[in-house]
């Protein structure tokens, strides 16, 4: 049987400033190539390889996580290269396309069916793991949040970001989990040690030290404080809300095709703006983490947009500033060069 393995870069494809008020624009790395369809393909096969290797899985084991979908593509293809059953835990956001996929790719798929009352749906998820891991024989989690093999996957997208562009200025990642902006960074710093990474998160996460609320956008933000965020390395923070991701990734597929979901429309948003307001000759790269095609019954869809109030949404030309992440509750673009650990235990 021929399993498909990530043997090949993904492409990076030029994109205009989407103002178009200027000539300049970045670089965007499409990792909608990758066999699953998006970059967590990457972390996936890699958590599940080095946990065979150190003895962590077995061959008989069974794989168990909290997924909002892209990563759980990734496992459905790593069980099927390993041989290795894997259950993912879920929650009603997940698009029905996924959720079947995931079932034909073998994978058994387990739907929580109330948020946590404070950590919302996403601890929900992740305390139905653990009752899974206490349940099933020989059950492993890569955790994606909290294991740095996550962040050690994403080493050859950096790898082919410097192969591909021959010098980067600024990356331009969307933040959930933490992995790839803490692995591609580290690694692309190491080819450009003046490098500057600008973090895309949501209105609503908690990541950056904003207050959680219930967020419509899914694949980047958080309602927990994931380990693999490495906030040192971040130069400043963008929270993007949903209406505006879904002007950028319309604006996307209008003028250049390749698109993708939320996080992609975030990304391009803030990249564009990091474009249009640097010193000519920056070269920007950003990593678009997928395509659009799970995305046909949200953001692509009139309905859906205009009941959750987010269609016909035209982002201001600048974000708006906040000098410290805890100055006031933001509900739109809006950007911060002061990077706190919400963590972080101060005196």
């Amino acid at each position: 049987m021929s399993v498909p393995v990530l043997d090949r870069s993904t492409p990076v494809l030029w994109i205009d400033e989407l103002s178009r008020t200027t000539p300049t624009g970045f670089w965007a790395k499409l990792e909608s190539a990758n066999p699953g369809g998006g970059m967590k393909d990457r972390a996936a096969l890699h958590m599940i390889r080095c946990a065979l290797e150190r003895g962590d899985l077995t061959p008989g084991g069974h794989v168990v996580e909290s997924t909002s979908g892209t990563l759980g593509l990734g496992l459905a293809l790593a069980g099927i290269v390993h041989g290795i059953p894997v259950t993912l835990v879920t929650d009603p956001g997940l698009e029905p396309i996924i959720q079947r996929m995931l079932r034909a790719y073998g994978a058994t798929v387990e739907v929580v069916d109330r948020p946590h009352p404070t950590g919302g749906w996403q601890e929900a998820r992740r305390q139905r793991v653990a009752a899974l891991l206490a349940e099933l024989p020989g059950a492993y989690c890569p955790d994606q949040y909290n294991n740095p093999d996550n962040v050690a996957g994403y080493a050859p997208l950096a790898h082919e970001l410097a192969e591909q562009l021959g010098h980067v200025d600024v990356l331009v990642c969307a933040v959930g989990t933490g992995g790839h902006s803490a692995g591609v960074s580290s690694v692309l710093r190491q080819h450009f040690p003046a490098l500057r990474l600008v973090g895309v998160d949501t209105i609503g996460s908690t990541i950056f030290g904003q207050p959680a609320r219930t967020r419509l956008m899914r694949g980047l933000g958080s309602s927990i404080f994931p380990r693999n965020v490495d906030y040192p390395a971040f130069a400043e923070v963008h929270w993007v809300n949903p209406g505006e991701a879904v002007w950028a990734c319309r604006t996307l597929a209008a003028r250049h095709y390749a698109s993708g979901g939320w996080s992609v429309g975030a990304v391009a948003l803030v990249a564009s703006w990091v474009a249009r307001t640097s010193p000519p000759g920056t070269r920007i790269a950003a990593v678009f983490p997928d395509g659009p095609q799970r995305y046909f019954d949200t953001v692509f869809n009139d309905e859906y947009c205009a009941a959750n109030g987010v269609l016909d949404v035209v982002p201001g030309a600048d974000p708006l500033v906040v000098e410290t992440p805890g100055e006031r509750e933001v509900l739109s673009w809006t950007r911060c060069a002061s990077i706190v650990d919400p963590m972080a235990v101060t005196a």
